[in-house]
């Protein structure tokens, strides 16, 4: 289907994920029927995580300076990934899942006084809509649809909890987004303007949000992305913030294509 649409990334990838995820839709509202699905793993079941002693268990006190130079290794060998997939599982609130569509995997290192694993990060795809978001952009479903692809959701993001070093989560997420840009753009052929994240407020104040100068828009209805009966309404509240990753983001969001 991707290839008779010609429905593709900018890098020239098919869209299948996207593919797959409207024929279910379209199968759930009656306007088309698949064929039954091949036997393989069920459905909802998630990516066996192989969990292994943390790199660095050790209750680590340090100053940000102390742990200079600290730098974020993109996720690319089976043995990153097996680790990245780990310390996720293991010290995540929302665990490790495979991200919907288009995503980027951190590992965050120092190399001071030794070489030790800090943290994690992911980016991925954002929510096609979030009432707090769009509102502040102006969007309307139009407009979101041409230029939602310019978007994108810190979706993970840990720190291990034996690492106690003040102001590095938002030192991290600082640097980060200056890298992301560039990796997304070289990765899928789109240049991110704007960056995505939901805090549970039950859970987490967001305050290394707040420390790294991204704002708070407000909060979610709490349906979540599988919601499409609209049963959850109200369940979850999630606090939407953003952090715009070039000047004048609304204007270039809100320009049409």
């Amino acid at each position: 289907m991707c290839e008779l649409l010609d429905w593709r990334r900018p890098n020239g990838q098919p869209k299948t994920i996207e593919c797959r995820a409207l024929l279910e839709r379209m199968q759930e509202a009656g306007l088309i029927a698949l064929p039954a699905l091949k036997a393989g793993r069920p459905r909802g079941s998630r990516t066996r995580v192989l969990v292994g002693p943390d790199p660095e268990p050790a209750v680590t006190d340090a100053s940000l300076a102390a742990l200079q130079p600290i730098r974020r290794q993109g996720v690319a060998t089976p043995k990153e990934r097996t680790l990245w997939r780990t310390l996720i599982a293991r010290h995540h609130t929302l665990g490790h899942r495979v991200p919907f569509g288009a995503h980027l995997r951190y590992l965050i290192q120092a190399t001071s006084p030794h070489p030790m694993v800090l943290g994690c990060l992911q980016f991925s795809s954002p929510a096609w809509c979030l009432k707090g978001r769009d509102q502040w952009i102006g969007w309307d479903d139009a407009t979101r649809a041409q230029h939602l692809q310019c978007v994108i959701c810190n979706s993970r993001f840990l720190i291990l909890p034996h690492m106690h070093v003040p102001n590095l989560a938002s030192h991290v997420l600082a640097r980060a987004l200056r890298q992301v840009v560039a990796d997304w753009t070289a990765a899928y052929g789109v240049q991110p303007l704007l960056a995505e994240t939901l805090v549970d407020p039950a859970r987490f104040t967001g305050h290394c949000y707040r420390a790294a100068n991204w704002i708070d828009v407000g909060l979610t209805t709490g349906r979540g992305r599988e919601d499409r009966q609209h049963t959850r309404h109200g369940v979850s509240p999630k606090r939407i913030w953003l952090y715009p990753l070039v000047p004048n983001v609304r204007q270039r969001l809100m320009q049409a294509l």
